[in-house]
C-alpha cells in the first residue's frame, strides 16, 4: 500500500499494495472516520520502493519492511493455514509433513499480475521449509483462492483468519497445523520526514493498533 508523492494537493493519498495486504487491513471507512481519511485511494502493487516510486506510504508484513522505514503495528501476528475440502480429503491421504504437498493438487497463489508463484512456506522447530506446489489452478486474488479450496480443486495455503468460519463449520479441513506458527502481521511503513502529510497523519491514527 502506498501513496504516490507528486504535486497534487495531500487529499489524492494514494495507496498501493497486493490485494491481500490491503484486504486484511483496510476496512470500508466508518461514519466517524474523518472525511480526509475516506478519500485516500489505493494503488496495486508488489513491495515497491518508496523513494523511487515516489510513494508516501506502504503496508506489508513486518519481514518485508525495510529497516530505515517507520514502522507502525496495525494487525496482530498472522498465522497461515493448509485447507482442503472434506471431498477432495475422501479421495487423498492428508499431508504429514510438507514435502507430501508434492503430490497433492493445490491452488497455487501468483504474486500481483506479473509476479512469481508463490513458494509455500513452513516451520517447525527452528527447521524452514519452502515447497514448490502445483496444481490445476493459478490465482492472484485470495478470495478465489478460498473458493476453489471449498469447491475441491486443491488444498490451499491462506490466512488462518480467512478461513476460520469454515474450519470451524467443517467446510473446510485443516492440515499441516503443527507446521504454520504465528508470524509478525501488518506493519504501515513510511520513509522519516519532520513533516507528514495530513492524510497520511490520518490514515496512521485510523489504522494503528
Amino acid at each position: 500500500m502506498h501513496r504516490r508523492r507528486d504535486r497534487r494537493p495531500d487529499r489524492d493519498l494514494q495507496r498501493a499494495g497486493t490485494p491481500e495486504d490491503l484486504e486484511a487491513v483496510v476496512e470500508p471507512p466508518q461514519p466517524d472516520q474523518p472525511a480526509r481519511v475516506a478519500e485516500i485511494t489505493t494503488e496495486g502493487d508488489s513491495g515497491p520502493d518508496l523513494v523511487a516510486g515516489r510513494f508516501d506510504a506502504g503496508i506489508d508484513l513486518g519481514e518485508f519492511v525495510q529497516r530505515d522505514m517507520v514502522a507502525v503495528r496495525i494487525t496482530g501476528p498472522q498465522r497461515a493455514a493448509i485447507v482442503g475440502s472434506p471431498g477432495y480429503f475422501d479421495e487423498h491421504p492428508r499431508p504429514k509433513v510438507p514435502r507430501d504437498l508434492m503430490a497433492h493438487r493445490c491452488i497455487c497463489h501468483r504474486l500481483g499480475a506479473s509476479g512469481p508463484v508463490y513458494r509455500w512456506e513452513f516451520e517447525k522447530r527452528g527447521k524452514a521449509v519452502t515447497v514448490s506446489v502445483s496444481g490445476p489452478v493459478i490465482v492472484t486474488d485470495p478470495f478465489f483462492t478460498l473458493r476453489a479450496a471449498l469447491d475441491g480443486l486443491g488444498l490451499a495455503y491462506v490466512f488462518e483468519d480467512d478461513a476460520a468460519e469454515q474450519i470451524a463449520k467443517g467446510d473446510l479441513v485443516r492440515v499441516l497445523a503443527d507446521w504454520c506458527p504465528p508470524f509478525d502481521g501488518y506493519f504501515l511503513y513510511y520513509p522519516s520526514r519532520r513533516h507528514q502529510p495530513p492524510a497520511l497523519q490520518a490514515l496512521v491514527g485510523v489504522l494503528r493498533m
